[in-house]
């Protein structure tokens, strides 16, 4: 059987991706498309490997999966699962300072915590050419509605999805 991508829209925390998790699902439906936040209160480490063998194991039904949570390549380069793919796309969620600290105040985040992901949103801006193979682009949710981000995640899928 042949390996298929894996597709992963990561981002700092605020940015939308559980929002558009659900709105993904339904315009991509011969692809399974899971909001990473559902499972919590476990190792973060360990919670993403079992992600990826989720992944592994529905890629042999011959779907592609969508794992939309903060995830970049050095929490998979240990990974049993990495090579089970043919590649892993990335898309980043990203918004401005001032739309994240307002999303993130009405979640009651602290200062520290906000400050924490505005600086891994920067950290994914700066490296998104370098860090990742190939180049993950970047959707800004600042202005654009759920649907709109969602319609461009389902684009960029779909787009790769062909390629292979």
């Amino acid at each position: 059987m042949n390996k298929l991508p894996l597709f992963i829209v990561t981002g700092a925390s605020g940015t939308g991706k559980t929002t558009v998790s659900a709105l993904v699902r339904n315009l991509l439906p011969d692809f399974d498309v899971f909001d990473m936040d559902i499972i919590d209160n476990v190792d973060w480490q360990i919670a993403k490997e079992n992600w990826l063998r989720i992944a592994y194991s529905i890629s042999l039904s011959g779907r592609g999966t969508v794992l939309c949570g903060t995830m970049v390549p050095e929490n998979i380069a240990s990974s049993d699962y990495k090579d089970r793919f043919d590649r892993i796309l990335y898309m980043n969620l990203h918004c401005n300072d001032v739309t994240r600290e307002a999303r993130l105040k009405s979640r009651g985040w602290d200062e520290n915590s906000i400050e924490d992901h505005k600086n891994f949103a920067n950290w994914l801006i700066q490296n998104s050419k370098t860090a990742f193979a190939p180049e993950m682009p970047t959707i800004d949710t600042t202005e654009l509605t759920a649907e709109g981000v969602a319609e461009q995640i389902k684009e960029w899928v779909l787009k790769n999805w062909c390629e292979e």
